[in-house]
């Protein structure tokens, strides 16, 4: 479903972005010890799109509040992604993140194992800010949205060693790594407002039908996307042999030279540089990125048709915006 006046929503989109990133750009200045809040800082002022935090404050104004009243709990949701995201660089032995070296690369391991851990424990801090008679609700969610990502992760670091990864359980995976915290998002602006079991029901099925778009999307970029635009190499899911929605359902269809060919990305955990082009035309061959479309379309229809609950057209419109917008993006 598209909408009129596409830019008037990604202005405000933008606006309330930039708000965000003020904020977050604030939330260690001047606080010692600096052993411990420099490397916090540099965790969570690495960038990204923070689209987290932008999904708590729309749902908790379509829910009948307001941007302001859910500031605290935006901010909240992006440190705790942060935390996890600090951690997750470590056990996958990343060098880099958003273009610059990670925090165990630029600091050491130790500094930002409990950078990491301090993340988790200011965002508790800042969601109690908004939590008011529903607090044990709001941290509730807060707190299943962290077990999800906790066993996606496991489920991800698993599925490298495993052969035989369904896709059904890689969806289960991507739910669990990044549209359970979308979900969370939504369904703490929605708690924050004080939304109706119906409201509250949509804006958590918004965020998750959106986060398993966004995920298969991601997997969809990092072969076909432009790499000017994309800003990094493609491919790079395939040269660490990871289990994406293209690369099982091109396993799932391949026959012949083709399977054996996608069987030796698993045997070798990966492939060489030189073989993406290989790879890509295997994957056009297969048709999967047309399947990965339809799966994304899929999930973002599945995401808007449950927003007929939502009374403020402006705020429904913001959200179908904001569905559209993700699966356009290049990056």
């Amino acid at each position: 479903m598209q909408i009129n006046d596409s830019a008037k929503y990604e202005k405000i989109f933008k606006k309330q972005i930039q708000i965000t990133e003020e904020k977050i750009q604030s939330v260690f200045t001047g606080i010692k010890p600096s052993s411990l809040y420099e490397p916090c800082a540099y965790i969570i002022n690495g960038g990204g799109k923070r689209l987290r935090p932008f999904l708590v404050i729309i749902s908790a104004k379509a829910a009948g509040s307001s941007f302001n009243k859910a500031r605290n709990a935006a901010l909240a949701v992006e440190l705790l992604h942060n935390f996890t995201l600090a951690h997750d660089d470590i056990m996958d032995n990343a060098d880099k993140r958003r273009g610059r070296p990670t925090a165990h690369i630029k600091y050491d391991e130790n500094t930002a194992i409990l950078a990491g851990d301090n993340l988790l424990a200011y965002a508790y801090k800042y969601l109690l800010n908004d939590c008011k008679d529903n607090d044990k609700q709001v941290i509730s969610e807060i707190t299943r949205g962290l077990i999800e990502v906790c066993e996606g992760q496991a489920l991800d670091k698993e599925f490298e060693t495993r052969k035989d990864v369904s896709i059904e359980e890689y969806k289960v995976m991507i739910y669990k790594k990044t549209a359970a915290l979308a979900e969370s998002c939504c369904a703490i602006g929605a708690l924050i407002a004080g939304a109706d079991v119906k409201v509250k029901k949509a804006l958590s099925s918004f965020g998750k039908n959106i986060g398993m778009a966004f995920q298969i999307q991601d997997d969809l970029l990092d072969i076909s996307a432009d790499e000017a635009e994309f800003g990094k190499m493609l491919g790079g899911d395939l040269m660490e042999g990871k289990k994406t929605y293209l690369f099982l359902k091109a396993l799932e269809k391949a026959e012949g030279s083709d399977r054996v060919d996608l069987l030796k990305v698993i045997e070798n955990k990966g492939i060489k540089k030189s073989e993406i082009k290989k790879y890509k035309k295997i994957y056009e061959k297969l048709g999967v990125f047309e399947d990965a479309q339809k799966e994304i379309l899929e999930y973002t229809k599945k995401a808007i048709s449950g927003l007929k609950v939502i009374s403020s057209i402006e705020d429904k419109n913001q959200l179908i915006w904001l569905a559209n917008y993700l699966i356009k993006r290049s990056k």
